[in-house]
């Protein structure tokens, strides 16, 4: 069953941006990162790529 996201389309706010950068920055996937966030993947790399916040790929 898909997950559902009740934060659809809504704007990111500074705590979420610093959350992302703090997972970000200790190395997390996408997938993990997105999920702590409660956001989608496609979302989250989008603002990350928005703002210069590099992602570590996970294989």
């Amino acid at each position: 069953m898909a997950e559902r996201f009740e934060r659809h389309r809504q704007p990111w706010n500074g705590e979420e941006a610093g959350k992302l950068r703090t997972l970000a920055a200790k190395g997390k996937g996408l997938k993990e990162i997105a999920k702590a966030l409660g956001r989608t993947e496609e979302s989250t790399r989008d603002f990350a790529k928005a703002n210069s916040i590099t992602i570590a790929k996970k294989r």
